[in-house]
């Protein structure tokens, strides 16, 4: 039995200052690989430098839609930090509606910025989307992001906006939102997602399944959110593992993903 950690942070503070634990865990846990996502160029070299340390461990570059005054990322310098071996996505990027208001304009300019780069690049792109379904597979269809792939992560929002993304040859990820009791629609979400577009994730350090609602999340839990997927269709747990790693491989253009 495998599974992947297909989006988490731990360079952040809450996970890194005990990171031999975390990692030590992960692998008790049957995790074979995390993937380390980027939210801003300043900490990036940190996200880089794990991947380069651990096998198991790969990154992305990308500023996240949270991040209004930071450092703007252009084109051309995503491409060429993606081109290190070890990063293998582009993002996280994408909108968000909820925790920022006013005129977003630049999170849309953003967004577009890191759909061109993952085009150019070959890279699939990590897409976040919170109360902004419409704009972003609007942008998503402007900007052709179906020539670069990738997946909504931490997916959140309904059957019908997963549909439009799986058409455009997205893959839709599943954190340990999906445990949440209260979570009926996104439960109906991932019993309709076809098997071989699902991903899962832990979003650490937020966002931790039940059983541990409420606690520090790491991508050890990355397991129960898995079993949840099981459940909702009716499958093994040892298949859950195998389709989502499966997925990630593919996605990512693995050819050497730990085992």
């Amino acid at each position: 039995m495998a599974f992947v950690d297909s989006h988490c942070h731990i360079n952040f503070p809450e996970l890194s200052a005990d990171i031999g634990d975390v990692l030590s865990h992960m692998r008790d846990n049957e995790v074979i690989c995390a993937l380390c996502v980027s939210v801003n160029l300043k900490d990036f070299p940190q996200v880089l430098a794990l991947a380069e340390q651990h096998s198991d461990i790969y990154a992305s570059v990308g500023v996240h839609p949270d991040y209004e005054d930071v450092d703007e990322p252009d084109v051309a310098l995503l491409v060429k930090l993606a081109q290190h071996p070890r990063i293998i996505g582009i993002g996280e990027t994408g909108l968000d509606y909820y925790r920022l208001k006013g005129d977003l304009e630049w999170q849309r300019a953003r967004f577009r910025t890191h759909i061109k780069a993952a085009r150019e690049s070959g890279k699939p792109l990590i897409i976040h989307t919170r109360e902004a379904g419409a704009d972003t597979l609007r942008i998503m269809a402007e900007e052709k992001a179906a020539e670069a792939s990738g997946v909504m992560h931490c997916f959140t929002e309904t059957w019908e906006v997963a549909k439009a993304a799986l058409n455009m040859g997205f893959y839709i990820s599943f954190s340990g939102i999906v445990t949440f009791k209260n979570a009926k629609q996104l439960k109906e979400v991932a019993q309709r997602v076809p098997l071989d577009r699902i991903l899962i994730e832990t979003d650490a350090p937020y966002l931790a399944p039940v059983p541990h609602r409420g606690k520090l999340n790491q991508p050890a839990y990355v397991k129960h959110v898995a079993e949840e997927i099981a459940v909702l269709r009716g499958i093994g747990l040892d298949e859950v593992g195998q389709i989502t790693t499966e997925n990630f491989v593919r996605l990512f253009k693995l050819s050497n993903i730990v085992h």
